[in-house]
């Protein structure tokens, strides 16, 4: 699988990531062994997790795998802190939380570092700059080797780049990962210009538009998928609507005229996007996940391309065009 360099670091991740979010909950060790081994002999080195997946089942499991099945030195370990189960405040970025955080991960997974850490989201409670401190000390430490974040909007991603590269010793982000597919192109808003002009390699998640961009859900609902699922029907539901069908209905016609599946053209779609270093693709077994790992022979046409970007288009005017254009 090809490699690619995250932002304008020397990290490099395979251009395709696999996802755990399930492991440890729906996803059991068997099929995760199954998909960690296809993946690495696929070429992936890009895995991602956090320690609120499955409540740090899906990193402990990651970390029994390791310890057997695939080396540790062929992957790449992505993990997420600052996510909390408290409903008054779902989010804390204090220094102390999250280097605490990061140890018990270590912890769970089983190694002394990990090879990018990230915050999992924004807390306006505390100082930004605090927060990146943190960072600056998971480095120093050596606990993590790159750094990023996760679902910052533009100018919170534009803020905390910024001032990672205000002064030295401080370390600059490598990757900030957020939904970005056909049917969620909001971060080609801000974020993807920011992260462009401040050298931040995209991760996105959810390139598949929740699974919908696969076409399985065009007639029906599989029993056995995430929107029959009582814990993730909510998940899919958003990209159930008209609009999201046409943007499949063309999907799949693409797909009939290159002779290939309509997940094939949908991850490349986003895997060739600029600024995109690696899509994180959640699969719930190797099968579905060899799927998604087929798409390395696939460039889409430069048409083909075009009509997608036109029938998923988002409505983007002023500010972000020039007004002299509007």
């Amino acid at each position: 699988m090809e490699q690619r360099h995250l932002g304008r670091t020397g990290l490099r991740v395979s251009r395709i990531g696999l996802g755990t979010l399930t492991w440890g909950r729906d996803t059991d060790e068997h099929d995760a062994a199954d998909m960690l081994k296809a993946f690495w002999e696929a070429g992936g080195t890009l895995v991602d997790t956090a320690d609120v997946y499955a409540d740090g089942e899906a990193e402990y499991l990651l970390g029994r795998l390791m310890d057997g099945l695939v080396p540790r030195r062929d992957l790449v370990i992505s993990t997420k802190a600052g996510s909390v189960a408290d409903p008054d405040r779902r989010v804390d970025g204090s220094r102390g939380h999250l280097l605490a955080a990061l140890d018990a991960s270590l912890a769970r997974l089983g190694t002394d570092h990990v090879d990018l850490w990230q915050i999992h989201a924004f807390d306006p409670g505390t100082p930004l700059e605090e927060t990146l401190q943190a960072l600056d000390l998971a480095v120093s430490s050596g606990r993590a080797r790159y750094v990023g974040v996760a679902d910052f909007c533009g100018w919170q991603l534009a803020k905390a780049a910024t001032w990672q590269l205000a002064a030295p010793g401080r370390t600059r982000l490598a990757g900030t990962q957020l939904e970005y597919s056909l049917l969620q192109r909001g971060a080609e808003r801000e974020v993807l210009p920011a992260a462009l002009d401040l050298g931040v390699g995209l991760l996105p998640s959810s390139p598949l538009g929740r699974g919908v961009l696969t076409g399985k859900y065009r007639h029906t609902t599989p029993a056995d998928s995430r929107g029959a699922s009582e814990h993730l029907a909510p998940f899919v539901e958003p990209y159930l609507d008209d609009t999201a069908s046409h943007i499949v209905d063309a999907v799949a016609t693409a797909a009939d005229g290159l002779a290939v599946t309509p997940l094939q053209v949908a991850l490349a779609w986003v895997r060739d996007r600029p600024g995109v270093a690696a899509p994180v693709v959640g699969a719930r077994n190797a099968q579905q996940l060899t799927a998604a790992l087929s798409v390395e022979a696939l460039s889409l046409p430069d048409e083909i391309c075009r009509a997608l970007d036109d029938v998923s288009a988002p409505v983007h005017r002023y500010p972000d065009h020039d007004w002299s254009t509007l």
